[in-house]
């Protein structure tokens, strides 16, 4: 079974910068692209990044992309989302998750196991 733990999430100002982490459970966290999203009331889960499993490529989405980057440490099972240029609207809850084999989409049915997420909000 593969566990997922966020941290890193909190309160920061627009402008702000701060990074979320994501830890992984298992032996195989290197053969598995990940990816971010996130989530508001109200609304659906919503793609924010992907990364390859050797980190080799990137994928954002338009509304983050030039201010936020993902990363991994394949030797730590973490995979990491730096968040710079912070707005309000960034504000959700932040959910990592692991591809399925072969995949590295946009989707969130493209992605079998997800964290728990962590809160980001982003004051004016």
């Amino acid at each position: 079974q593969v566990q997922l733990v966020e941290s890193g999430g909190g309160l920061v100002q627009a402008g702000g910068s701060l990074r979320v982490s994501c830890a992984a459970s298992g032996r195989t966290f290197s053969s598995y692209a990940m990816g971010w999203f996130r989530q508001t009331p109200g609304k659906e889960r919503e793609f924010v990044a992907s990364i390859t499993w050797g980190g080799g490529s990137t994928y954002y989405a338009d509304s983050v992309k030039g201010r936020f980057t993902i990363s991994r440490d394949n030797a730590k099972n973490t995979v990491f989302l730096q968040m710079n240029s912070l707005k309000p609207e960034d504000t959700a809850i932040y959910y990592c998750a692991r591809a399925k084999l072969g995949r590295v989409g946009r989707l969130p049915l493209e992605y079998d196991y997800w964290g728990q997420g962590t809160q980001v909000t982003v004051s004016s």
